[in-house]
C-alpha cells in the first residue's frame, strides 16, 4: 500500500512539472519565436496607434470603408462575449434578422449588382470573424468608390491584393481581411490634416 502511494505521489509531481510547467513553457516559447506577431495578438497600427487586430473583426461605420459581416457577439463585435446567435435554420427570429440585414445592405449599396452575398447578412460562429468573402468585398466596391472618390478599378485591385487563399491550398475559403483592406483604402485618400482616422 505504501509503495503504491509513493509511486502515485512521484507520478503526480513528475506529470505536474511536465504538463503543468514544461509543456506550456515550451509552447509559449515556440509561439513567441516562430509566430511572434500572432502570439502577441496580431495588432495592427495606423499612424503609430493600435487600431485593431488582424484576428478580430470590428464594427465599421464610415460609408467610405468596407463593412465586415454582422456580429452576434454580445452587443456586436464584443471580444468578451464571442459566440454566434444560436438560432437554427428554421428560426423565425433568424429569418427576420436576415431579411432586415438584406434590406439594410441593399439600401446602403444601391449600385451593387447581383444577389446579396450570404456573409453580408449572416454572422460567423464567433461573431468576431475579421474576414469577408471576396464576393462580399467586391459587392461593396461601388459604394466605397462613390464615398471615397477612389476609382472602382483601384478598389478591385486592392481587394485582389488582400485576398488570402485556402490554408495549404486545401482548407477554408478565399477571404479578405476587412481591417487591412480598409487601411489600404485610407492610405489612398489622405485628408488635409495628415491622414484620416482609423477604420470605425
Amino acid at each position: 500500500m505504501k509503495d503504491h502511494v509513493l509511486v502515485s505521489i512521484r507520478l503526480l509531481v513528475v506529470f505536474t512539472l511536465l504538463l503543468g510547467f514544461a509543456y506550456p513553457a515550451a509552447v509559449w516559447a515556440v509561439g513567441r519565436v516562430a509566430f511572434r506577431s500572432a502570439a502577441g495578438g496580431s495588432f495592427v497600427t495606423h499612424d503609430g496607434k493600435v487600431v485593431g487586430s488582424e484576428l478580430l473583426g470590428q464594427a465599421v461605420a464610415s460609408p467610405g470603408l468596407f463593412r465586415p459581416r454582422p456580429s452576434a457577439a454580445g452587443a456586436g463585435y464584443d471580444a468578451t462575449a464571442s459566440g454566434g446567435s444560436n438560432l437554427g435554420p428554421t428560426s423565425k427570429a433568424l429569418a427576420e434578422r436576415v431579411a432586415a440585414e438584406v434590406a439594410r445592405a441593399r439600401a446602403e449599396n444601391p449600385g451593387a449588382r447581383g444577389p446579396v452575398p450570404a456573409d453580408a447578412v449572416t454572422a460567423s460562429g464567433s461573431g468576431l470573424d475579421p474576414h469577408v468573402s471576396p464576393e462580399f468585398a467586391l459587392w461593396q466596391v461601388s459604394r466605397v468608390s462613390r464615398e471615397s472618390g477612389i476609382p472602382a478599378a483601384e478598389l478591385e485591385a486592392l481587394v485582389a491584393k488582400r485576398t488570402e487563399g485556402r490554408f495549404l491550398g486545401l482548407f477554408g475559403e478565399p477571404r479578405v481581411n476587412v481591417l487591412l483592406l480598409n487601411l489600404d483604402v485610407l492610405s489612398r485618400r489622405p485628408s488635409e490634416g495628415g491622414g484620416e482616422p482609423p477604420p470605425r
